[in-house]
């Protein structure tokens, strides 16, 4: 069950005409701080942004399952019910207590580096070099759609400082 504010937060994101990736990626986000609370563990950075999808989806963002191709058989079925329980399809038969504890206690024997700065950098880097070029200047396009005068002129001083450090190595 997601934190009302993170519920919140996405639909500040909703408002502001984010897209539902970004949305999302603020369920992402306190499931990364859950892993490094201690709260539980992920086996890997891929997993632990999966659980994150899970919850966006069961909240309602608009984010459809992947394209066929995209990912397993197995996923996108996982996605598709999530995505429904979020827009209103009937909700299942709750899951037994032993069940839940069964998948707690599993997340909490994994350990807490999915969640390090290195591997995250580590997948969105793997995520990037799979989109291609244009793919990837669209979505910064957008972005800049999206962002107000201040947080325009924050990524633009980043830009600069990536630009400079990469100039010089």
């Amino acid at each position: 069950m997601p934190e009302k504010q993170t519920v919140e937060r996405a639909r500040r994101d909703k408002r502001q005409g984010k897209a539902a990736s970004t949305q999302a990626g603020e369920f992402v986000k306190e499931e990364m701080d859950h892993i490094r609370e201690g709260k539980h563990g992920a086996r890997s950075a891929k997993q632990a942004i999966a659980i994150g999808l899970s919850k966006a989806r069961r909240s309602g963002v608009e984010l459809p399952p992947p394209r066929k191709g995209k990912s397993s058989e197995k996923t996108r079925q996982s996605a598709s019910r999530d995505y429904e329980r979020g827009h209103g399809a009937p909700a299942r038969r709750k899951s037994t207590a032993k069940r839940s504890r069964a998948s707690t206690r599993a997340l909490k024997r994994e350990g807490t580096s999915a969640a390090s700065h290195r591997a995250l950098a580590k997948q969105a880097s793997g995520a990037a070099r799979r989109r291609t070029r244009g793919e990837r200047s669209a979505a910064a396009r957008k972005a800049v759609r999206t962002k107000g005068p201040t947080q325009r002129s924050t990524a633009a001083r980043k830009a600069a400082r990536t630009r400079e450090a990469h100039a010089s190595a």
